[in-house]
């Protein structure tokens, strides 16, 4: 094994001896001379039988808060103490995080069109392949992302909170703020749903950037839904500050474009009718003030100044 993984083209669990870690270099396509593109995976094989929890990072490839996540996940696990096995994509869009790019180099949003076709354009392709050799592995699934460019989160989780095993990890995750929403279409928490994977959308903060307290935190709410899922043992969770729960949210638009100033913190409750966004021409007149179309608490917001009419000024969850 080398320093940056054994290549393979398939993940075979039954072949992978117990209380041992691998790195693995997962052949997923072939770039335009030909060259393997490879996602890079830790896996930590359990002395006893379980589970398998998959973890998935920079699916956006400008989304990289959780590739720490995953390496301080993995440097605190002892495998002669773990039952079941982790599997964690360190890097899903490789090509997009070479470019430093939220997108597919075909200018494609992955998590859009999972399960993917193997017989598809380049971008299809690959989201097949993901599925067939990555995700289609999994017991369980928590995808990591961040917020995108231009625009900052608080520390979020989406889930369908009427499915129980979902529910579990969200609150096991300890996020800031859990949004119920049912997995849609064609994005990879979607299709883990799809077939039959409890899954979990973890949102760490702001793109392109680490965030050590987030990471710190992301990393002790894994750990806590291991412990439910029985892989590790330690001491019952403990909620000791629950997170604001929101029965669905939304993102509320300009229509101007201008110079936007947001005015509400993260986190922060609105009320109906409360002044949330200012728009600015570039003289520095105000061509609109954007109030808060109702009540809710702030999960995101846009930090970028510049903006065209319907330019993305807040997301606001809504409160139950």
């Amino acid at each position: 094994m080398t320093t940056l993984g054994t290549e393979i083209e398939q993940i075979d669990l039954n072949r992978l001896s117990p209380c041992q870690r691998y790195r693995f270099q997962l052949h997923v396509s072939e770039d335009g001379t030909g060259r393997p593109v490879r996602v890079p995976l830790l896996v930590i094989r359990g002395k006893h039988d379980g589970p398998v929890l998959g973890i998935t990072a920079a699916l956006h490839g400008n989304e990289i808060n959780g590739i720490p996540v995953i390496h301080r996940l993995s440097s605190d696990l002892e495998p002669t103490r773990l039952s079941g096995t982790i599997i964690a994509a360190l890097v899903t869009n490789v090509p997009g995080f070479i470019l430093q790019k939220r997108r597919f180099p075909d200018s494609t949003d992955l998590n859009t069109i999972m399960p993917g076709d193997e017989y598809g354009n380049v971008s299809q392709t690959y989201a097949a392949r993901i599925h067939d050799r990555l995700l289609a592995k999994f017991d369980a699934l928590i995808d990591l992302h961040t917020a995108s460019r231009g625009r900052i989160n608080s520390l979020y989780a989406r889930a369908d909170m009427e499915e129980c095993r979902s529910a579990m990890m969200a609150r096991r995750l300890r996020p800031q703020i859990i949004v119920h929403k049912e997995a849609r279409d064609g994005s990879l928490r979607g299709e883990a749903a799809n077939i039959g994977i409890p899954s979990v959308t973890l949102e760490i903060g702001d793109p392109q950037l680490f965030q050590p307290e987030f990471i710190k935190k992301s990393v002790q709410g894994i750990k806590a839904v291991m412990y439910e899922m029985k892989m590790i043992k330690g001491r019952p969770f403990e909620e000791k500050k629950k997170p604001n729960v929101c029965g669905s949210s939304f993102w509320v638009f300009t229509n101007h474009g201008g110079i936007l100033s947001v005015i509400p913190k993260l986190r922060e409750i609105v009320q109906q009718g409360d002044e949330i966004g200012i728009v600015r021409n570039i003289f520095g007149d105000v061509v609109q003030r954007i109030q808060a179309p109702e009540d809710g608490i702030v999960i995101g917001k846009s930090v970028n100044p510049v903006g065209y009419a319907g330019a993305r000024v807040a997301h606001i969850g809504r409160l139950v």
